[in-house]
């Protein structure tokens, strides 16, 4: 049989994906600068890049045979992906806690938004911030606030010694500074 004659099983690709976990009755926390960026990272597939696509797809569907274009199919496929990505957006938009973490500025005890730095059992000192979930960047610092780390400094104050519970063992931290951005105006 020709592959001209075969449908091609995109349920692969519309896979909706799974939303990373949230604590049972919890809020999607989320700084303002978080939540701008999802927003402006939403709005630019929506206004930009899906219609550029659109055009595209359009335009190769113009040419005639499909089954063999590959700019059809890959458009129709980055299509799908921008749809996703799309529908991701937008769901955690809708759940998101926009939490200003300015407002504990000069407070000593840790919540949403906090600096940390911290003391592990050697000595060693490590800074977190603590942000949400869809904008935690481990490489800059940021730990979600959801993370086994966070969840142990959460509530806690400078000087507070602390058990982390790690795969392999139970270690204690020391709460040595905690920080939080100025208020803004």
């Amino acid at each position: 049989m020709s592959k001209a004659f075969t449908k091609e099983s995109e349920s692969d690709d519309d896979e909706v994906p799974q939303l990373p976990a949230l604590p049972a009755g919890g809020k999607n926390y989320i700084t303002p600068a978080g939540y701008a960026a999802l927003r402006d990272e939403l709005l630019d597939l929506i206004d930009n890049e899906r219609p550029k696509i659109v055009d595209v797809v359009h335009w190769a569907a113009s040419n005639g045979d499909r089954s063999e274009n590959g700019d059809y199919l890959y458009g129709k496929k980055r299509l799908r992906e921008i749809d996703r990505r799309i529908r991701f957006l937008t769901q955690r938009l809708e759940i998101a806690v926009v939490v200003e973490p300015g407002v504990h500025h000069g407070n000593t005890q840790i919540f949403f938004g906090a600096t940390v730095t911290y003391a592990d059992e050697s000595g060693l000192e490590r800074s977190v911030t603590i942000k949400g979930i869809d904008e935690a960047d481990s490489a800059a610092g940021e730990v979600s606030w959801v993370s086994p780390i966070a969840r142990t400094l959460l509530k806690a104050r400078e000087g507070d010694v602390l058990k982390l519970v790690m795969p392999d063992r139970v270690g204690e931290i020391e709460v040595l500074r905690v920080s939080y951005p100025a208020k803004p105006d």
